[in-house]
């Protein structure tokens, strides 16, 4: 009987999780606080990493070029992410601590600023990335044959980057809320169209179709959100009063948002500088074969930002709540379910890179540099499940600036010189690329977790 009342109780779980039930996470069992959060959010950035990969299954059927144009544009779009979570980073934190406040109507007021915030802030790079868009590719390394078959890819992407910066923005509004689910939710409708719509429009339209597909998809996600937050009956309720411009908030909110997008456009471009330094020295296969595994690396890496940003989410609500012994246990509870999980992924990429890879491509000169990078990549992973719940926990207690110089240290004045010191001067080429990867993430969880014992997060304000 008692194994019944077991399953009974873990369905129950797994059903609340997913149906959205708006709970007080600042008291209770933390176990039971991360499972509830982490479910819909590893299903919310799973689903978000499909983006990548649908693309890549299908827009692989065209070619190297239509690959390498791809990853190219995404390793750009990047930069657009980094504004997304930077401002999504700013959100959760002042509406988590609102809410563990027991203040509903300052968390909507919040939510409503950080929208007007993020659209200003997305109209200029929107209008430069469409304008710009065979520049960029040249920039990336791509020849002449790239930027002339995949300008209009990436003149797409960029023009729709607003609904990026909506989608992971209104995702961290509810996040920090503490309805996971609902962020979820958006996250499935935007995947699920356009997964029907890629195959589609790439029969039609080529290339160009996979880019109106993804924005198309993202579009519909954002409008699914924006829907629930001024219709929709949960603790965060927009009102038109509160988007009424307030100075005060605006301020908290750029105070926290600033340095995290700096913190992840630090990230983002170093992940540019490695793409350039892939293709400039290993050529159009080569990066070809990187893009296709690093979308297997976003794919899996994905998931365990669900557990990071669920110990932002607790961080925010117990700090709010003067629960400062509660939000530090959530995190090393999130820390040690990371690293489990991260350890799995590491055995299948080191093991089985080559059924994984053979899904994207069958050209065995682009399949050769897919599966080395996969494999080296993949030697990093515990590492990268720990870093990346110290990060999101410092962000979600406000302290967005202390990830941001950990950042700029171990990726700009480490991982950098040592990919081109490995690569160029020992002449190890795109291996020495790949293996400053993990060396450099490695490096991150250490720092991170230095200055997360230290607890100087415990004392911010938001």
């Amino acid at each position: 009987m008692s194994k019944k009342v077991t399953i009974k109780e873990i369905y129950g779980v797994i059903k609340s999780s997913l149906n959205g039930e708006e709970r007080d996470y600042t008291q209770g069992s933390i176990p039971m606080a991360v499972f509830l959060l982490a479910i819909p959010m590893i299903l919310e950035l799973s689903l978000e990493s499909v983006f990548a990969v649908v693309d890549m299954f299908f827009v692989g059927k065209l070619g190297q070029n239509a690959i390498a144009t791809v990853g190219l544009t995404e390793s750009v779009i990047t930069i657009i992410y980094s504004v997304a979570i930077g401002l999504s980073t700013g959100a959760t934190a002042v509406v988590s601590r609102r809410i563990g406040e027991k203040n509903p109507e300052a968390a909507s007021h919040a939510g409503a600023q950080s929208l007007v915030l993020a659209f200003w802030a997305n109209l200029i790079m929107s209008f430069l990335g469409m304008y710009f868009a065979p520049e960029i590719l040249q920039l990336m390394g791509a020849n002449e044959e790239v930027v002339r078959e995949g300008a209009i890819f990436t003149r797409i992407m960029m023009g729709g980057s607003l609904a990026i910066v909506l989608l992971f923005l209104i995702n961290g509004i509810f996040r920090g809320a503490g309805n996971a689910a609902m962020a979820m939710k958006s996250l499935w409708i935007a995947s699920l169209i356009n997964i029907v719509l890629c195959p589609i429009f790439i029969h039609f339209f080529g290339l160009m179709g996979a880019a109106i597909a993804t924005v198309v998809g993202r579009t519909s996600g954002v409008l699914y959100q924006l829907w629930h937050l001024f219709y929709g009956k949960h603790a965060i309720k927009l009102k038109s009063k509160h988007f009424a411009v307030d100075f005060s908030i605006l301020k908290s909110l750029v105070s926290i948002a600033t340095p995290a997008t700096i913190q992840f456009i630090i990230a983002s471009g170093s992940w540019l500088v490695l793409a350039r330094l892939v293709a400039q020295t290993g050529g159009t296969e080569a990066s070809a074969g990187y893009q296709i595994a690093i979308r297997n690396v976003v794919f899996f890496i994905l998931p365990a930002w669900g557990l990071s940003n669920a110990a932002a989410t607790l961080v925010g609500q117990n700090l709010g709540a003067k629960e400062i012994h509660r939000a530090e246990k959530s995190v090393y509870l999130c820390v040690k379910y990371n690293a489990i999980f991260m350890s799995f992924v590491t055995l299948l990429f080191t093991l089985f890179p080559d059924p994984i890879i053979g899904v994207f491509t069958q050209d065995p000169n682009v399949s050769k540099y897919a599966i080395e990078s996969l494999r080296i990549i993949g030697f990093g992973y515990v590492f990268y499940g720990i870093g990346m719940v110290m990060v999101q926990s410092l962000n979600g207690a406000g302290d967005s600036a202390t990830p941001t110089w950990i950042n700029l240290v171990c990726f700009w004045f480490f991982q950098i010189p040592l990919a081109y010191f490995l690569a160029v001067y020992l002449n190890m080429k795109t291996t020495g690329v790949f293996i400053a990867i993990p060396v450099a993430e490695t490096s991150i969880a250490l720092v991170a977790w230095y200055f997360f014992k230290r607890g100087k997060w415990k004392l911010v304000q938001v």
